[in-house]
């Protein structure tokens, strides 16, 4: 049985919302990060960077949530999650992309600049330029959002499991007020029976 080592809120919730989505058997390892957990020389040696999630399928291990998204889609390619037409699985791998890079970096920026940072090492500065970048990658998504249900096609894909995660981090930081169509797919995407808890009740689950 594969293992998916995450925590909460963490990125580890794409790749829970892939293996739900694809109905696979697996084990979840909750990994405290808070408690140095991800420093352990046991985890270390599954990823050095001391990052979640891992997932560890037999002998081959996976780091990098949007990579194991598409492994996965892979493992299970009779159940859509990565479209079978030559195009629009490379639109897919597009818009993971750009989730990532592009909308990704600016919040993780700003998580960084707001409390990761020792406090004198934060840049407000830096956090409002993050906001900006990300609005502006956002506007982008939005118009491509238009008239759509999913990212890429008529199905779900691996681009939808990457990007709600973000959006949902964005609307968590109030930044998707601006963008109607982004707000109404991310509530059809969580709305759907297999989605992983949303980013607030992960947050409320670890303190309870």
């Amino acid at each position: 049985m594969m293992k998916l080592y995450g925590l909460g809120p963490t990125r580890s919730l794409r790749a829970r919302w892939a293996l739900q989505e694809l109905d696979a058997e697996f084990e979840f390892v909750p990994v405290n990060i808070v408690a140095g957990e991800a420093h352990h020389p046991d985890f270390l040696r599954l990823n050095p960077a001391g990052k979640l999630p891992v997932l560890v399928d037999g002998d081959f291990v996976l780091t990098e949530s949007a990579a194991i998204v598409m492994y996965l889609a892979e493992k299970y390619g009779g159940k859509g999650l990565m479209p079978a037409d030559l195009k629009e699985r490379a639109q897919a791998y597009r818009w993971s992309l750009f989730a990532v890079t592009e909308l990704e970096q600016p919040l993780w920026r700003m998580a960084k600049h707001t409390f990761l940072y020792p406090e004198e090492k934060r840049l407000p500065e830096d956090i409002a330029l993050a906001k900006e970048e990300f609005l502006a990658m956002a506007a982008v998504l939005e118009q491509h959002m238009k008239g759509r249900e999913f990212i890429v096609g008529d199905r779900i894909s691996i681009a939808d499991c990457v990007t709600a995660y973000v959006l949902d981090w964005g609307n968590e930081n109030g930044l998707l007020d601006a963008f109607p169509n982004l707000k109404a797919y991310l509530e059809r995407m969580y709305a759907r029976p297999k989605a992983p808890q949303r980013i607030a009740e992960a947050f409320a689950s670890l303190q309870s």
